[in-house]
């Protein structure tokens, strides 16, 4: 079976002010984040915590929480 190719979509979001500071608070204290690991990260835990069973969507929870395994990061 051959990998599948994924691709990247742009989203804009309005999100609360509290959040916002929040968020940019995190990634200044964490310079090894930015707002897309910090994004990616939230979202795809959120679906793993509420039952979406999905390889991809682990391994993509799993590749922003820790970037230096690069398992994570390649293709199933």
């Amino acid at each position: 079976m051959e990998p599948v190719e994924l691709g990247m979509v742009s989203l804009w979001a309005e999100v609360p002010e509290p959040l916002l500071h929040s968020m940019r608070g995190f990634i200044e204290a964490h310079p090894n984040w930015d707002q897309y690991r910090l994004f990616q990260a939230a979202l795809a835990g959120f679906l793993v915590q509420n039952g979406v069973q999905s390889r991809e969507i682990t391994r993509c929870y799993l590749a922003n929480l820790f970037p230096q395994q690069p398992r994570f990061a390649e293709p199933l």
